[in-house]
């Protein structure tokens, strides 16, 4: 799989549970108030500038499209998309 452009291929890092002040555990899904996702990148387009394989990110979470390769579901962004290189 190689990434075209300025596209980047991520699997999205799942975080089971977050809890609240009040000590509440809210599932990924509840957490609307939290605009971006965490992921890890899997691989970058030839046009994408710092950037690298294996860095972990976060990026929008309305951002790119869902792309299901030999049973395993990946997510393809834009370069813009990203907002932090952890």
């Amino acid at each position: 799989m190689k990434a075209v452009g300025r596209y980047i291929v991520i699997t999205e890092t799942k975080d089971t549970s977050t809890k609240t002040k009040g000590g509440l555990l809210l599932a990924e899904g509840q957490r609307e108030d939290i605009r971006y996702r965490k992921g890890k990148i899997i691989e970058v387009g030839d046009e994408v500038k710092g950037i690298l394989t294996g860095d972990d990110i976060y990026y929008d979470r309305h951002a790119g499209f869902y792309i299901e390769i030999d049973g395993e579901v990946y997510i393809v962004i834009k370069d813009t998309d990203v907002v932090i290189i952890l």
